[in-house]
């Protein structure tokens, strides 16, 4: 699949370069004290446990940036139903650096492929209805990145990906300020001073103000912590003149009687912040 836009060769490079510094800095002790230099070897990564796979496309760019001589021949896509014993991919160089980028390379993989797998899971909910799914910025630090293109992977849809791509005035900015009113009309200057485009969004908690946020005419309603009874009556105020959004408190099993009140979205945190690892090895091929 194609990576989204957020997933750039600058902000790959970043976090690849942290990420190996965090792990290696002087040297990995380990491997330089008993592997050859000109030692020559592959590896396959191996699936331990049934999954949406994610993170094969990652894998192989932190070989090749530690690595450029690293070869990976890759046998199952980001995004494909995978089996127990499955293998996505084989590496072949040196072995050296097999071992020094292994321990990162699984990292990433398990954790992605749990959100994916994860994701693809409450995302199977909702076929057959108009409803998206989205994530939040409830994210690991310095791995958000990762994590979103993960629920990309898994069939979700990505919210906003950080406090400057959208405006989304929460209760506590609603409550600071003094009404939803105040608010938006702030952030309406805001944006038209600044010249930037972006769309506002307005959390509301009761029907009051979810008929204030129409008022004010913004981008995006969410309706949080309701019920589905205010819920319905919320999305039949909102009657389509912008989107709406579901969130707070959200299961699984809530997903189609949610998205049966016609809300546009349903956000939902622990899709990033609950999802569990995949098991996955890189095994040495002898």
């Amino acid at each position: 699949m194609k990576r989204p836009s957020y997933v750039t060769d600058k902000a790959l490079k970043v976090f690849i370069k942290n990420a190996l510094e965090e792990d290696i800095q002087d040297g990995d002790h380990s491997t330089l004290s008993t592997i050859p230099e000109d030692l020559q070897q592959s590896a396959k990564l191996l699936v331990k446990q049934d999954c949406i796979l994610a993170g094969v496309e990652l894998a192989e760019i932190i070989f090749k940036a530690f690595d450029k001589n690293l070869k990976v021949e890759t046998f199952i896509k980001d995004g494909t139903p995978c089996k127990v014993g499955d293998i996505a991919l084989i590496v072949t160089g040196s072995a050296r650096s097999i071992l020094s980028t292994e321990r990162f390379v699984l990292n990433c993989m398990q954790r992605m492929s749990g959100i994916a797998t994860l994701t693809h899971d409450w995302d199977s909910r909702l076929v057959g209805t108009k409803t998206k799914l989205l994530d939040t910025r409830k994210t690991t630090p310095n791995f958000r990145m990762c994590e979103k293109w993960a629920v990309a992977i898994g069939g979700g849809t990505n919210h906003r990906y950080g406090l400057y791509d959208m405006i989304m005035l929460k209760d506590n900015h609603i409550d600071y300020n003094g009404s939803i009113t105040n608010a938006v009309k702030m952030a309406k200057d805001y944006v038209k001073k600044t010249k930037k485009k972006l769309k506002i969004e307005v959390e509301t908690r009761n029907l009051e103000e979810v008929q204030e946020a129409i008022n004010a005419k913004v981008d995006r309603i969410m309706l949080d912590n309701m019920d589905v009874k205010t819920m319905k009556k919320a999305v039949k105020m909102i009657n389509g003149s912008t989107e709406s959004e579901a969130s707070g408190g959200i299961t699984r099993d809530m997903l189609k009687e949610i998205a049966s009140t016609g809300v546009t979205y349903i956000s939902v945190g622990a899709l990033t912040h609950s999802a569990e690892n995949i098991d996955l090895s890189l095994k040495a091929v002898k």
